[in-house]
């Protein structure tokens, strides 16, 4: 099977392809070729170095989704992307790499297949942004989406995309609504979300942190190796059992800003959580107050999807897989 991950270069799209030297199998059947795609050259481990081609394009400019296509993958992972403060603080680059790339793709796909027979399976990074006030409490899989940010309502266009192109059989698509994912590993980046990681992740290398939000903030979560584990799990599923409402909402944790630091400090002591430091921002507030707090991802479950349900299990997972099972 030849594989494509685009956004390979990516915290999620790097830790896919470390899954796959690790599991050559995680997918379900034997790679013969694996294509890495991303804006920034993305790395390939030494064990999949013969079956792997690492290419660097940028997927919104005219003609990349074809040319790639011309490959005709039988697997595509789509987790290219803007994050979402860049999204909305550059509205003419959000709507260009979220929505103008990825319309671009489902396009070069669809022209192939023209040619001849050709459906892959698409498996798309979509997010909880989808979703906007006002909310219950808890957000069951029925509810509408009708985001409050750029970046959300670029996601929400391409899940629609993704469900119409796979009712006509162009293609096998799968959007996969990401929880916040957290603690991301590496430099911080300009999500809006970024805070609930970096509260995390640098007090436990022994650096500060800035909270801008304040401690009662609830928001949903889950791992980068849950996350990993949703796009293996999509990209196996039968998707005649996921019908024709193709998008998924994944299960997450649903915990508090003080959840977190309190998980911090049972793990790394009151040292580590004097490292936080509260600093309000009110563009950040406004953002993450029109988010949603806690889903009843009762489909994604039922479908075999799962992640952590403590945050002392979402920071174990980054000790064990960034820290070597070592914290400073």
């Amino acid at each position: 099977m030849h594989v494509m991950i685009l956004g390979a270069a990516g915290m999620v799209g790097r830790k896919l392809v470390e899954r796959i030297a690790r599991e050559p199998d995680a997918l379900g059947t034997t790679i013969s070729r694996l294509t890495l795609v991303d804006a920034f050259q993305p790395p390939v481990p030494e064990v999949l170095r013969s079956l792997s081609n690492a290419m660097t394009f940028d997927l919104a400019r005219a003609g990349v989704a074809d040319k790639l296509i011309e490959a005709r993958p039988d697997l595509i992972f789509h987790l290219a992307a803007i994050v979402s403060g860049e999204a909305e603080a550059d509205f003419d680059k959000g709507y260009a790499v979220n929505l103008d790339g990825t319309r671009a793709l489902f396009d070069a796909i669809r022209h192939e297949g023209l040619k001849s027979d050709y459906m892959p399976r698409v498996v798309f990074a979509s997010s909880i942004a989808v979703f906007g006030t006002p909310f219950p409490d808890v957000i069951p899989d029925e509810f509408f989406s009708t985001p409050l940010t750029s970046y959300g309502t670029q996601k929400a266009i391409a899940e629609l995309l993704l469900a119409d192109y796979s009712r006509r059989g162009i293609f096998d698509g799968i959007g996969i609504r990401l929880p916040t994912i957290c603690v991301r590993p590496g430099a911080p980046n300009k999500a809006a979300s970024g805070f609930f990681s970096n509260i995390l992740r640098e007090p436990l290398a022994g650096k500060p942190a800035v909270l801008p939000v304040s401690d009662g903030v609830r928001h949903w979560f889950a791992s980068p190796r849950a996350a990993v584990g949703f796009f293996v799990h999509a990209a196996k599923i039968d998707t005649a059992k996921v019908g024709l409402r193709r998008n998924l909402t994944m299960p997450g944790l649903s915990a508090l800003v003080s959840e977190e630091i309190e998980a911090l400090r049972r793990i790394a002591g009151d040292k580590a959580v004097a490292l936080i430091k509260r600093e309000r921002d009110p563009v950040i507030e406004r953002i993450v107050a029109g988010w949603p707090t806690q889903f009843d991802a009762k489909r994604a479950s039922e479908l075999g999807f799962t992640a952590e349900t403590s945050f002392d299990e979402i920071l174990q997972v980054h000790i064990e897989d960034e820290l070597g099972g070592r914290i400073a």
